[in-house]
């Protein structure tokens, strides 16, 4: 975007990595990760990109490859109309995976997404996460690439914390459950990284993100969700004669007729997922002890959608069994409905006209409520409510001014405000008659996208007339060509005159060829003797034999953290070190070769002891990559970690073609990063361990030495010349 015009033709991501996302026909309530939050984002996503500034809208998600889930789920690209698609990140595996167990996943998912930005070929001018998984990976793609950065929490571990705290849950269960102190972690960063923040409500900017120790001073925007009025219109609508919403209209009646004994009284409905916080059980108690209640109206819960209770998850199966306990308890047959499951794209609207004609009420009676989209939708059909006094609904009946608010935590309470409403027609009238009016005024998705789009204007604005905080080497990253990666010690140093001309080189280099350097050296040491020789900070440095890579952010380097969690599996370091204590040959290195991924050695070049340090290890299931080098560096590294991993991963991760990528080095340690299809240059000073690769493809011995031997190898290859 210039500095001289308002945004148009807008790129714009929202990333929403858990739950069951598609476009048509959302599986509302199958499970406690496909709630609210997953409606939202693809009505979102419609919205925005219905408005003429916007060019493109990808709502970013995890791909499902799973025999139980429908194949819609494993797509890579769903189409939702021709300027809004779906775009699914396949991480973890294809398995479905409940969020508390993605966690681990996640470098996964940010490495696959700038896999994916780099084929779209531009950058995003807005990234939007949603819940805190989504604005971990937002909060990377940020740091890389200084992409603004939008974050919407939907909800917030410290506020869930207090909330199942109080119910008497454990810490430890909490921790063991749902990851807790590692989710307040990351929404603390998150709040820091995060641009601008998009609240439902001004209670949550209050009430939950005060709890949190980044939340001053940030740029906090109330823009309450909408929500489609072509579905959700009012039950007296003349749109009702529609033959489609009557056939609906006939299929829901004939579910609940099977549970009441008086399909005609007034209805009281109640749709959530089967969750404790959802306080159901609080609901039924309160109808329960209430012969009156019971004598005036039904009630009617859809909790989701189920099969086998049994099989479910262990908070959805207390869940429903409390209801069911509770419905022999209080002896509710006939007058109680818990249909098995419901068709949220078409028969949610009719559940609420229908409540609406039966001259029914709309309850949520939620332990806490972050917002409470389904207020909403029941005003605008008509229905009055009774909703929680806690968050969201606060400012919906403020707004709309259809219903009563009441605490929940005493069952009466409930049961009162029931009464009240259907004692009085006037009342009724009156809540039904201004929920229709003002959900027009205060919830469409017009007045949304207008709003939010208002507010990404001044973000953008702000963007252009700042020094950027972060670098552009992400980006320079995401346009690269080519890339040179080279060894340090006895390949590009030792000459000083081959050097002066590599460096001039450097200087003169097109921006879409990078250099990289990989060495068996700490980062601080590389760094340090780079300085030394006057070589310019590489784009890349992948340090300590493979085990590190680093990103040049405007001369400070940033730890790739992607790179840390490929290769933390399966490591045992201290279990390594235990086991070749046993080893007098075998002398640690000092303290500053040793690092999180690699246990460094010196050693005799003795091929037997190679041999009983590779079997002491299979023996006791270490995997492990064992590097001996100059016939007396003994390094081990994670199975996943060396030199020639790094290079590959680098080249996934940026989407730099195999043939692209110019490797040069000398000894043992760089043989794998020269093996292969990368274009492999062995300096003429080389030892002898590289001379089996003789005669390999793609491996070039110059017969210049160290950086002259680079030199050359480009030459060979013509690696300076872009198509």
């Amino acid at each position: 975007m210039s500095k001289n015009k308002s945004i148009d033709k807008l790129y714009i991501q929202l990333y929403s990595i858990h739950g069951l996302v598609r476009g048509h026909d959302i599986e509302l309530g199958r499970d406690a990760d496909t709630g609210g939050q997953i409606k939202y984002i693809v009505e979102l996503a419609k919205a925005l990109s219905e408005d003429p500034r916007v060019e493109l809208v990808e709502l970013v998600t995890r791909q499902i490859k799973d025999k139980n889930f429908s194949p819609d789920y494993a797509q890579y690209i769903e189409e939702i109309n021709d300027k809004c698609r779906i775009v699914r990140i396949r991480c973890g595996g294809g398995k479905y995976i409940r969020k508390e167990l993605l966690w681990n996943h996640l470098e996964e998912f940010v490495d696959k997404s700038i896999k994916h930005i780099k084929s779209v070929g531009r950058l995003p001018d807005i990234i939007h996460s949603h819940y805190a998984d989504a604005g971990y990976v937002c909060s990377e793609l940020t740091k890389l690439f200084g992409i603004p950065f939008i974050h919407t929490g939907h909800s917030l571990g410290r506020d869930k914390l207090r909330k199942l705290s109080s119910d008497g849950l454990p810490f430890e269960e909490v921790e063991k459950r749902y990851k807790i102190s590692h989710r307040i972690e990351v929404e603390e960063e998150v709040i820091y990284f995060a641009d601008m923040i998009v609240t439902s409500t001004s209670q949550e900017i209050e009430k939950q993100y005060g709890d949190y120790n980044n939340s001053g001073g940030q740029n906090f925007v109330v823009i309450p969700p909408g929500i489609d009025l072509e579905r959700f219109y009012p039950y007296n609508s003349k749109t009702e004669i529609f033959e489609e919403a009557q056939k609906i209209k006939e299929v829901i009646s004939n579910k609940l007729v099977k549970f009441f004994v008086n399909i005609n009284k007034p209805l009281i409905l109640s749709i959530c997922r089967p969750d404790k916080r959802k306080n159901i059980s609080g609901l039924i108690t309160a109808f329960g002890e209430d012969e009156n209640l019971q004598k005036r109206a039904n009630l009617a819960i859809f909790a989701g959608i189920r099969q086998d209770i049994q099989t479910m998850p262990d908070n959805e199966r207390e869940v429903l069994t409390d209801i069911l306990l509770l419905m022999d308890k209080y002896n509710l047959y006939g007058k109680i409905a818990i249909p098995k499951r419901h068709d949220t794209e078409y028969e949610v609207p009719e559940l609420y006209r229908i409540a609406a004609q039966f001259k029914g009420i709309f309850v949520n009676v939620a332990l806490t409520e972050p917002f409470g989209l389904t207020l909403i939708e029941s005003a605008a059909t008509g229905v009055p409510v009774v909703a929680t006094d806690d968050g969201g609904p606060r400012d919906i009946i403020q707004n709309l001014k259809n219903g009563i608010l009441v605490d929940v935590t005493e069952t009466k309470n409930i049961s009162l405000a029931l009464n009240r409403i259907l004692d009085n027609r006037r009342l009724w009238r009156e809540f039904s008659e201004k929920g229709i009016k003002n959900v027009k005024k205060f919830y469409s998705w017009k007045a949304h996208v207008s709003k939010y789009l208002s507010e990404v204007e001044k973000l953008l604005k702000k963007e252009l007339n700042k020094k950027d905080i972060f670098p552009k080497i992400g980006k320079k990253l995401l346009n690269l060509k080519k890339l040179i990666i080279t060894d340090i010690d006895h390949t590009l140093l030792g000459d000083d005159d081959s050097l002066k001309e590599f460096i001039e080189m450097l200087k003169n280099i097109h921006p879409e060829i990078g250099f990289g350097v990989a060495t068996g050296r700490t980062v601080d040491s590389a760094l340090e003797v780079l300085k030394e020789h006057n070589v310019p900070l590489p784009d890349v440095i992948i340090s300590s034999v493979g085990s590190e890579i680093y990103y040049n952010f405007e001369d400070k380097l940033i730890y790739s953290k992607g790179w840390d969690a490929h290769i933390s599996h399966s490591w045992k370091k201290e279990k390594i070190t235990e086991l070749l204590k046993q080893f007098d040959f075998l002398n640690l290195q000092e303290c500053d070769a040793q690092r999180k991924f690699k246990v460094s050695y010196y050693t005799a070049d003795v091929p037997k002891n190679l041999t009983n340090i590779k079997e002491t290890l299979i023996k006791n299931k270490i995997k492990a990559n064992i590097i001996f080098s100059h016939g007396q560096f003994l390094d081990i590294l994670p199975y996943r970690a060396s030199k020639g991993k790094a290079i590959r991963y680098l080249a996934y991760r940026w989407n730099i073609l195999y043939e692209n990528i110019l490797v040069a080095g000398d000894s043992g340690n760089d043989e794998e990063m020269l093996k292969g299809e990368l274009l492999g240059v062995v300096v003429g000073n080389y030892s002898k361990e590289l001379d089996s690769l003789r005669g390999s493809k793609r491996i070039y011995f110059s017969s210049r030495n160290y950086a002259g031997g680079i030199l050359d190898g480009m030459k060979r290859y013509h690696f300076l010349e872009l198509n």
